[in-house]
């Protein structure tokens, strides 16, 4: 990032996340006109029955029960240690006394206690837990708002911050619709981690930028990306091995690693490109050397 380099360059690299934020807004807002909905629930958040079949089970034999529950989602639970499958998860929007006796009939046994396990949320339940979650995500995102705009005073800095924050959010949102995956509660709290994320390395670029003095503006801004690029490789390195090689945990735990991975990708953008730009524009004006 040397001088001449970046000065030439920072006003075009700006614009390569916003532009990245613009199609994932037209992609969440086309996804919301055919869905209803910004995401795919499952049926923590949607309602339904899950229901937990312990043993090794060939997923083959489940197929013929999409006929009848097109919803139907088959997952495989497997030991962290040896990679075998101990357990088989099938969830549906159907009620209990509907699809526990097709799944008996496919199997061939009747599932008790001691071979399974059932769950079951009803619609109006997941909905008020699923509306209660994005309020909570909403608040946490409005006053991070107001924090970052009391710790800075100024708005062109507090509007980079939030933009940065909230592009880490919109992004993973319309790379998850596009892949079909169902969110759980544990997949929204990923969206509400990474508003945290997010923040830390808007600050600390923002605060050595503007608020310290020593060096060129330049040197500090690069000084921050060290920094900052470091933060955010160590959690990637921390989060999507995980995802890709801990494949006995459960499917929120990988779900939040994924989200958590696609968000801090996009925070490298978003922070060092886009809002490094925007404050560099900002200080130039302000004649901030």
């Amino acid at each position: 990032m040397g001088k001449s380099w970046y000065d030439k360059y920072y006003r075009i690299l700006m614009l390569i996340p916003i532009i990245l934020v613009i199609l994932s807004l037209v992609y969440v807002f086309s996804f919301y006109s055919q869905h209803g909905d910004v995401m795919f629930k499952d049926s923590s958040l949607s309602g339904g029955t899950t229901i937990t079949l312990t043993g090794d089970i060939d997923s083959a034999k489940f197929d013929s029960l999409k006929q009848d529950f097109p919803d139907i989602l088959v997952r495989k639970l497997s030991d962290v240690r040896t990679g075998k499958s101990i357990a088989s998860i099938l969830e549906s929007s159907a009620p209990p006394e509907t699809l526990k006796p097709a799944i008996e009939k496919t199997l061939g046994y009747n599932l008790t206690a001691d071979n399974s396990s059932t769950e079951f949320s009803g619609p109006t339940l997941s909905t008020g837990f699923y509306r209660q979650l994005v309020i909570a995500l909403i608040l946490a995102f409005i006053l991070m708002s107001i924090v970052i705009f009391i710790m800075f005073r100024t708005f062109i800095p507090t509007i980079a911050v939030i933009f940065a924050a909230f592009s880490d959010i919109i992004i993973p949102l319309a790379i998850v619709d596009y892949f079909g995956i169902k969110l759980s509660a544990a997949g929204i709290a990923a969206f509400l981690m990474l508003i945290g994320y997010s923040v830390d390395t808007d600050i600390l670029l923002t605060t050595r930028a503007i608020k310290i003095k020593e060096g060129f503006l330049n040197e500090r801004i690069f000084k921050a990306f060290k920094t900052g690029i470091f933060m955010t490789s160590t959690a990637i390195a921390a989060v999507l091995p995980a995802f890709f090689i801990v494949t006995g945990l459960p499917d929120s735990f990988r779900q939040i690693f994924l989200i958590l991975a696609l968000g801090l990708f996009s925070d490298i953008a978003n922070t060092w490109l886009t809002n490094a730009g925007i404050i560099k524009w900002y200080a130039d004006a302000k004649g901030i050397k």
